[in-house]
């Protein structure tokens, strides 16, 4: 396989020609809304670890499990979702998965046992799942040529979402404690209520015809060209685990590292947390247009190697410098979040929702995995050794060499519709 022979550099692709359709904004800006709104919902789970940790007694075990539950639900879902819509779109879909979450969110503020809260993050979890494929979709046909940037907007919607976990915990869970959770029913309705706008616009532009056809075109792939397909969704997915096992170490436990090793207040090690993830939503929405620009691959590797020296030296850094190392480190590595799933729709065009599913459903469920992974570790071996290995996590970013340059997604598809 010679995909990993061609030069980083010279990835970048040959200026595109001029937008042949529109961009609809108010699409995009109206289904990111309610990314920040799922999303939200879902940051209300480990906003309330500290919570649940402390008036349930749970271990780190535990704590590493309930996340499992949840990124398993809407991993193993959201490519099943996927493969049915690309078939057969379903609009309806959309405000449908935000009543699951709303009924994950009544039943999490009122679960009086760890049982009853599993149960809780499952439905929210299938409303996640129910969500992402249709919402890319609908980024993709809002999207008019400007597919790294629908991307960004619609997911920098979620991140931002992500990102108000840890004011969720300080100001809402930790002064309301566990039913603090019954707020987010207000965000649930407005979800729902904008869904139920979205959906009947993509409704009515499945009515009229404008859905992409190029899905229905049947692409002639040779078994070679098959193969190195396969073999580049797999390293995209690897680079997708490396990336989610280090967010999950960050979003799931730093709170608790500060904690035990700095002495910092579990109130004030939110708010480093929340420097984080604000950082990584701005990073979500810069790639997209970055990745039209310089390339999709570039930037995949930028965000993973770039970010690798920052978050080796973050465990040993406290105060001020903390501060800046976080966000730095937060904006470049989840500036390839929104590109890594158009680059997976360039790698097998025509299956939106399949392979949006697959790739940020697999962010999910890769994400639990490893929160349960390293939950045990910390067990084990203590938190600090833990978060220092976690750190070098972003090196194994070097397999973005084995990626086909952007130059040559463009030539496979030429190919197989020539």
């Amino acid at each position: 396989m010679q995909a990993g022979t061609n030069n980083i550099i010279a990835d970048k692709p040959k200026a595109p020609s001029q937008i042949a359709s529109s961009t609809t904004f108010r699409i995009l800006f109206a289904v990111s809304l309610v990314h920040l709104c799922n999303d939200m919902m879902q940051s209300v789970i480990p906003a309330m670890f500290p919570i649940l940790k402390s008036e349930l007694d749970l271990s780190y075990r535990q704590v590493g499990f309930i996340f499992f539950i949840f990124q398993l639900t809407a991993s193993i879902m959201q490519p099943v979702v996927g493969i049915f819509t690309d078939r057969r779109p379903f609009p309806a879909l959309l405000p449908l998965g935000m009543i699951s979450s709303l009924i994950g969110i009544i039943l999490l503020a009122f679960a009086p046992s760890y049982v009853l809260i599993l149960f809780a993050v499952i439905f929210i979890g299938l409303g996640s799942a129910a969500f992402h494929p249709e919402g890319s979709r609908v980024a993709h046909l809002a999207a008019g040529g400007r597919k790294g940037m629908a991307q960004s907007i619609f997911q920098v919607g979620g991140n931002t979402g992500a990102a108000m976990g840890p004011i969720i915990t300080k100001w809402v869970l930790l002064p309301l404690g566990q039913i603090g959770a019954i707020w987010f029913t207000i965000i649930a309705g407005i979800g729902i209520f904008i869904q139920m706008y979205v959906a009947k616009w993509y409704g009515g532009v499945l009515k009229a015809g404008e859905r992409k056809k190029k899905a229905a075109v049947k692409r002639v792939i040779s078994p070679e060209r098959k193969q190195a397909i396969v073999f580049a969704m797999v390293v995209l997915l690897f680079l997708v685990l490396f990336r989610s096992w280090y967010s999950a170490a960050v979003s799931t436990y730093y709170a608790f590292y500060l904690n035990e090793i700095f002495g910092v207040s579990i109130e004030n090690a939110q708010m480093y947390l929340f420097v984080y993830l604000v950082a990584g939503a701005v990073g979500t929405f810069v790639g997209g247009p970055l990745a039209d620009r310089f390339g999709k691959r570039n930037i995949i590797f930028f965000s993973m190697l770039g970010a690798a020296p920052l978050s080796i030296a973050v465990p040993y850094v406290d105060g001020p410098w903390l501060v800046v190392l976080l966000a730095l480190n937060g904006m470049i590595m989840m500036s390839s979040f929104s590109v890594t799933v158009i680059y997976a729709q360039a790698l097998v065009p025509g299956k939106i929702g399949m392979v949006s599913g697959l790739v940020t459903g697999l962010a999910f469920g890769l994400g639990g995995v490893g929160a349960l992974a390293i939950g045990d570790m910390i067990e084990t071996f203590g938190i600090s050794p833990i978060m220092k290995l976690a750190g070098y996590l972003p090196l194994l970013g070097m397999l973005t060499f084995l990626l086909p340059s952007d130059r040559k997604l463009a030539s496979w598809t030429e190919d197989a519709q020539g």
